[in-house]
């Protein structure tokens, strides 16, 4: 197997990196960004489609409910 390159040397974090980091470590995350990257997320691993738009995906998401798995039968 080839090496790769990218795992042949450790490269030092950049300054600004370091600082955003630190900086956004306890951010915490509101409901409306975590819906925003659900649907980024849903729309970037969907079909390579014209029909399939970004706000497709974000109208989808208002209508379709996820299923938990779990059920109880009487």
């Amino acid at each position: 197997m080839a090496d790769r390159k990218q795992f042949l040397g450790v490269a030092e974090a950049s300054e600004t990196l370091m600082q955003i980091l630190s900086e956004s470590k306890d951010r915490i995350v509101t409901d409306d960004e975590l819906r925003e990257q659900r649907i980024s997320f849903a729309f970037g691993n969907s079909l390579n489609s014209d029909r399939i738009t970004k706000d497709s995906v974000r109208q989808a998401s208002q209508s379709v409910r996820l299923f938990s798995g779990t059920t109880e039968h009487s």
